[in-house]
């Protein structure tokens, strides 16, 4: 019945602690992009795919004292910590979930700064496109955020990699 929620819950269970909404949006968008199955439905937003259906599915988690949602100020701004709690990871035992292959690619995305899984995720979300059409479209919604293109060819090699870690493991 909440098979969902109990994905989400896997996902900071292999994360141990997400910091920043935005990381943990790109994470389970980069997620869903690997074909792990979370379902919810991302539209483009200012920072690249953003789901508010997963906004409201982690607040239910709060609510329901299976996540602990930290609030910080960081250098003048907020930031939200995310850990998942004892709650949690009872409710956790009740699912038998085969998410194994998702360790490995959660524990990479985790270790990547926020702007740089905006560029992954942003580049995942054109992969409808040729290469040289989704570094136009990157480069052309993305201008604020100055990508190089350097950063955007790393980006390219670390989606193949999280896809060969994902086959690997499997």
């Amino acid at each position: 019945m909440l098979e969902h929620h109990a994905r989400l819950i896997a996902l900071f269970n292999y994360a141990r602690e997400v910091v920043g909404r935005k990381k943990l949006q790109k994470m389970v968008y980069i997620a869903k992009k690997l074909e792990f199955p979370f379902c919810e439905k991302y539209q483009f937003h200012f920072y690249g795919p953003y789901s508010e259906e997963l906004t409201l599915r982690v607040e239910e988690l709060c609510n329901l004292g299976f996540i602990e949602e930290t609030k910080e100020k960081v250098s003048g701004y907020y930031q939200y910590r995310y850990t998942l709690t004892e709650q949690g990871e009872q409710f956790l035992k009740h699912y038998d979930l085969d998410l194994e292959p998702l360790q490995s690619c959660v524990d990479s995305m985790n270790e990547q700064p926020s702007r740089i899984l905006e560029l992954i995720s942003t580049i995942l979300y054109f992969d409808h496109l040729s290469k040289d059409e989704i570094i136009e479209k990157v480069q052309k919604v993305k201008q604020k955020q100055k990508y190089t293109s350097e950063e955007i060819e790393e980006a390219f090699q670390y989606i193949e990699d999280l896809k060969t870690q994902k086959t690997v493991v499997s």
